[in-house]
């Protein structure tokens, strides 16, 4: 199916390009979300009469998007989660939780459909992640995932909490030979 495009869909083509696409993403994807026409002579001259129209609108909401992606752009935000001792959650930190921990710090709407999030966050740690404001405007931000608001600050100032702590079978021999030599013999069995 040929259609029109009203703006610019990533992969595809920008606004006013007629572009052959399968049926089912035309039906399924573009059309319901008012991003293409169907490639007829009547919705060609339709496009041709609102054309400026429609370039405005992109223009603005572009220079919007800009401007929210300047303020956002290198931030930082916080997401408690629980985890165990290796650093992997019991759950798992989605695109929608990473929107709104934005949308709550910020005062602009962020959308789950706007985070570029190929596969759920399953660890603690910092996660760059990139957020899509418009179809040309993107901000990059870092997600840290924590157990709990410490943690989030020594993990954003380099620390790493998921090493955990060693003890070498030298230091636990020590310390096992020292407690069978305190109870004396035949003690350490619970005999007389």
């Amino acid at each position: 199916m040929e259609v029109i495009l009203l703006e610019r869909v990533a992969k595809l083509g920008h606004m006013g390009d007629t572009v052959k696409v399968k049926d089912g993403y035309a039906r399924n994807f573009l059309l319901p979300r008012n991003k293409a026409l169907r490639a007829t002579e009547a919705n060609k001259k339709k496009f041709e009469d609102q054309r400026h129209e429609l370039e405005e609108r992109n223009a603005k909401a572009k220079s919007d998007a800009a401007t929210r992606s300047a303020k956002l752009d290198g931030q930082s935000y916080v997401i408690i989660r629980q985890a165990g001792e290796t650093g992997l959650l019991y759950g798992s930190v989605s695109a929608r939780d990473v929107a709104d921990a934005i949308s709550a710090v910020t005062k602009y709407p962020v959308h789950r459909n706007h985070v570029a999030l190929n596969q759920p966050i399953k660890n603690l740690g910092l996660h760059p992640i990139t957020v899509h404001l418009h179809p040309e405007v993107e901000a990059h931000v870092t997600v840290n995932v924590a157990r709990s608001p410490e943690q989030a600050e020594r993990q954003a100032k380099g620390e790493d909490l998921t090493v955990r702590e060693t003890t070498s079978m030298d230091d636990l021999g020590l310390e096992v030979g020292r407690a069978l030599a305190e109870a004396g013999p035949g003690e350490s069995l619970g005999r007389e």
